[in-house]
């Protein structure tokens, strides 16, 4: 297996050593839209060559579009110091080494004055959470159906079954199941 990762992320390992529970990859990838939106605003703005562009939106686009292969590169917990800076710099390492991969090693893609140039943590954490939440309750629909249907099949099924209704912890009146 091939660690894209760096030293932050390491630290961050050893740092935070307290959870169990890893980022979810919902967040991982709402954080990798992010990114790869920050380098084409900064390529439009001038701020990055050409080829820097290029090997980070492929690098995003590998991530994006193969997460399964790629869950590994984002170990950290949700449970950090720092408001997700952490997650933020494992983020921005995975896809400044990938990137200099992707460029053949002809240039060095750099996970702060590259992939994560004119953002904040304080910035992109808030954003990826709301994009994340997007990517969660997209079936949260299909579920909440599925709920409805079946709690209508239950009700159909007990409706001639009688029982005492419940109020402040005391029987009330008769009703159905």
């Amino acid at each position: 297996m091939k660690i894209y990762y760096g030293e932050e992320t390491k630290k961050a390992l050893k740092n935070f050593p307290f959870s169990v529970h890893k980022t979810s990859m919902e967040f991982i990838l709402a954080m990798v839209q992010i990114k790869k939106a920050a380098v084409l605003a900064n390529y439009e703005a001038g701020n990055l060559s050409r080829e820097i562009k290029k090997a980070i939106v492929k690098a995003c686009d590998y991530i994006l579009e193969n997460q399964e292969k790629y869950a590994d590169q984002f170990p950290l917990p949700y449970i950090q110091g720092g408001a997700g800076t952490a997650t933020n710099m494992n983020i921005n390492e995975v896809i400044a080494n990938m990137a200099t991969l992707i460029s053949k090693n002809k240039i060095k893609i750099h996970p702060n004055d590259h992939v994560n140039r004119s953002q904040s943590t304080n910035d992109v954490n808030p954003s990826a959470l709301k994009i994340s939440a997007l990517f969660l309750l997209k079936n949260l629909d299909h579920k909440l159906f599925s709920l409805i249907k079946s709690l209508n099949i239950k009700s159909r099924e007990f409706k001639n079954i009688d029982k005492l209704g419940r109020t402040h912890l005391q029987d009330a009146i008769p009703t159905t199941l």
